[in-house]
C-alpha cells in the first residue's frame, strides 16, 4: 500500500483502482489537463490521483493567511481535547449533512469530525457549508495525515479568485445556486422539469437537493470523478453533472411509478444506486455533452438571483431551522404567488399560471402575478398596451383567440426598449424570452429566433442559410448589459441565431408588436390588438403556436409584483 492509504479501507474499495499502472502527470496546459481530468488519467490509479490534487490544490490563489499543516497541528488537540472523534459535534454551518464514509477506516471517520471542526475554528466567516463533510472526506482519502487534508480544503475555502468559484460558504451563496440550477435545469432539462412540476408542489425544493446528490448521496468513485474535473474546472463542472443526473433520472423512472411519497426521496435513492444503472464513465459523457452557458453567463444569472434574494431579505439562515424547514418558510411567497383567492384573469386558470410561473426565471418566481392591462378593461390600443407596460421588467404576454386558443410570451425586457430605434421597428430582449401554448397543448418554444423575413424589417437570412449549431455566434458579440439589471443577456450562440438577428427575441412600433419563440416560431399583433399571425417553422416536429391567423379575444399583460 502507498504512503496515501492510512485512513482507507482497502476491503471496501475497488483495488483495480490501486494497482494500476499511471505515468507521472507531466502536463501544466489547462486544456490537456481538462482532457485528461475528463478522461479519468489519474483515476487509475489512487496514489497518483492524491499527487495530482496535491499539485492543483497547491496552485489554487489564496487569501495571504491561509491555515497550513503546522496550524493544525498546533490546534487540534486544544480544541478536541480527549473526546471521542467520532462523537464529535459537527458545527451548525454544515447544517446537519451527510457525513459520507467514502470508503474510510474507523481513524478516516473521526478524523473528518476533527477536521471540520478545527476549520471552523480558523473560518469564523463560514455561515453556511453543507458540501465541506464531503469534500473533507473526499480529500482525506488521498492525503497522507489529518494535517495535510486540513490545508487541502482550507486552500479551497481560502480561494480568493472572483472567477473561480469553489465552495458556496454562506446561505445566500448555496440558495442562490439553487435557483441557478433551477434556471439551467428549466432550460436544459426540459422533460425533467415537466415531471417535477407534475409531481412536486415546490420544484425549488426539489432542486435544493441539488447539491446533496453530488456531494452526499453520489457513490465515492464517482464523486471522485466529478471532483477530478472540478479542480481543473471549477463550479460549473458542477452543475452539468448535477444535470445528467436529473436527465438519467427521467430516462431511467419515465413512466414508472414513483417508489416513495416524496419525488425528492425518490431522486436521492437512484443517486445513491446510480451505479445500477449508468456508469462514471456514461455519466460524466452526458455532463459534457449538454451546451451549457459560458462561466461568465452563470455567474451573472448567480449575480442576478443573489441580487433577487437581497432585496427579499433572504441573506442568512436562521439558527433555529433546519434547511428543509427554512425553505419551506422561505419559498412559501413562491407557492402563493399565484393565490386561488388573489389571482383573477379572463384567460388563464390558477392552475395554468402556476404552470407558466414553473417556468420563469427563479429569481422572479419570487414575486406574485399582477396585471396591467387587459384589452376587456383598456381597450384595444397599443399606445395604451405599451403606456400600462413600460417600467415593468420581465412582463407575461397572454392571449385568448376566439378559436379558444391560448398563448402567450414571457418578455424579459421593458417595452420601452422599443423607442432606442426611434420610428424604425427595433429588437431588443434577452435570451431568457419564450413563447409558450396552453391550449389546446401545453408546449413551450425557449429557442428564440425569427426566420420569417416577411415578419421582421431587419434582414435575416433565409432558412436554408440560418447558422446551424456548429457556427454558434461567439459570446463577444453579445452587447453587455447594465450592471444593475436583473435580465443577465445569455449570449446567441446558445440560440442558433444568424448575426443580423442577435437580438429579435421582441420589437414593437406603433403599428405592431413581434415576438420571437423558439423552433421558429414568431408571433405578430397588429396594432389594433384585435388581429394576429404567427410563422412556424416546420424543422421541429411540432405543434404551431396557435392558427396561421387568428382574432384575439382577450389580451393580459401581467407585472411581477414583489
Amino acid at each position: 500500500m502507498d504512503e496515501y492509504s492510512r485512513f482507507v479501507d482497502w476491503d471496501r474499495m475497488d483495488v483495480a483502482v490501486h494497482s494500476q499502472d499511471a505515468k507521472e502527470l507531466m502536463s501544466t496546459e489547462f486544456q490537456e489537463l481538462k482532457q485528461l481530468a475528463r478522461q479519468g488519467y489519474w483515476a487509475k490509479n489512487h496514489s497518483l490521483r492524491a499527487k495530482v490534487y496535491h499539485r492543483l490544490i497547491s496552485n489554487i490563489p489564496c487569501r495571504t493567511v491561509t491555515p497550513d499543516a503546522n496550524v493544525y497541528r498546533d490546534i487540534v488537540v486544544k480544541i478536541v481535547g480527549k473526546r471521542n472523534s467520532s462523537s464529535l459535534p459537527l458545527p451548525e454551518f454544515v447544517d446537519n449533512s451527510l457525513v459520507p464514509t467514502y470508503c474510510l477506516n474507523a481513524e478516516g471517520i473521526g478524523a473528518v469530525r476533527k477536521i471540520i471542526l478545527c476549520i471552523a475554528n480558523q473560518f469564523p466567516d463560514i455561515s453556511f457549508c453543507p458540501a465541506l463533510p464531503s469534500v473533507t472526506a473526499l480529500l482525506l482519502h488521498y492525503s497522507k495525515d489529518e494535517a495535510e487534508c486540513f490545508e487541502q480544503v482550507c486552500r479551497i475555502l481560502a480561494c480568493n479568485d472572483p472567477s473561480k468559484r469553489l465552495i458556496d460558504q454562506s446561505f445566500l451563496a448555496f440558495e442562490s445556486s439553487c435557483m441557478t440550477f433551477g434556471d439551467l435545469v428549466n432550460k436544459y432539462c426540459q422533460a425533467a422539469h415537466k415531471l417535477m412540476v407534475a409531481v412536486s408542489e415546490d420544484v425549488l425544493e426539489v432542486y435544493s437537493d441539488w447539491q446533496r446528490w453530488l456531494f452526499g448521496e453520489l457513490p465515492m468513485a464517482y464523486v471522485a470523478r466529478v471532483f477530478d474535473v472540478f479542480l481543473v474546472e471549477g463550479y460549473k463542472v458542477l452543475y452539468r453533472v448535477a444535470l445528467a443526473l436529473l436527465k438519467f433520472f427521467h430516462k431511467v423512472r419515465a413512466g414508472q411509478p414513483m417508489e416513495s411519497d416524496s419525488i425528492q426521496q425518490d431522486i436521492r435513492a437512484f443517486v445513491r444506486d446510480i451505479a445500477k444503472s449508468v456508469p462514471p464513465e456514461r455519466l460524466l459523457e452526458k455532463a459534457f455533452a449538454i451546451r451549457l452557458f459560458s462561466r461568465k453567463e452563470i455567474q451573472l444569472l448567480q449575480m442576478a438571483n443573489e441580487k433577487a434574494l437581497k432585496q427579499k431579505g433572504i441573506t442568512v439562515k436562521q439558527k433555529s431551522c433546519h434547511t428543509e424547514e427554512l425553505l419551506q418558510v422561505f419559498r412559501q411567497n413562491v407557492h402563493l404567488a399565484v393565490h386561488a383567492e388573489n389571482f383573477k384573469s379572463e384567460i388563464v386558470s390558477v392552475k395554468e399560471m402556476r404552470d407558466i410561473w414553473s417556468w420563469i426565471p427563479e429569481r422572479f418566481a419570487l414575486c406574485q402575478p399582477l396585471l396591467l392591462f387587459t384589452t376587456s378593461e383598456h381597450g384595444c390600443s397599443l399606445s395604451r398596451f405599451y403606456s400600462h407596460s413600460e417600467g415593468h421588467e420581465p412582463t407575461l404576454l397572454l392571449i385568448r383567440t376566439t378559436a379558444k386558443e391560448v398563448c402567450g410570451a414571457y418578455l424579459s425586457t421593458d417595452w420601452s426598449e422599443r423607442r432606442r430605434g426611434g420610428n424604425k421597428l427595433s429588437f431588443f430582449g434577452t435570451g431568457e424570452c419564450f413563447v409558450f401554448r396552453l391550449q389546446p397543448e401545453v408546449e413551450r418554444y425557449v429557442w428564440v429566433i425569427i426566420k420569417h423575413p416577411e415578419l421582421a424589417t431587419a434582414g435575416s437570412k433565409p432558412e436554408d442559410q440560418a447558422s446551424p449549431a456548429s457556427s454558434a455566434l461567439s459570446s463577444g458579440s453579445v452587447p453587455p448589459e447594465p450592471s444593475d439589471r436583473l435580465s443577465p443577456f445569455l449570449a446567441a450562440r446558445h440560440f442558433n441565431l444568424p448575426s443580423k438577428t442577435a437580438s429579435m427575441f421582441m420589437a414593437g412600433s406603433s403599428e405592431c408588436i413581434i415576438i420571437g419563440g423558439g423552433d421558429g416560431q414568431a408571433l405578430y399583433l397588429d396594432a389594433d390588438l384585435n388581429h394576429g399571425r404567427t410563422s412556424h417553422c416546420n424543422t421541429f416536429n411540432n405543434q404551431p403556436l396557435c392558427s396561421e391567423s387568428f382574432q384575439i379575444s382577450v389580451l393580459e399583460v401581467w407585472g411581477f409584483r414583489d
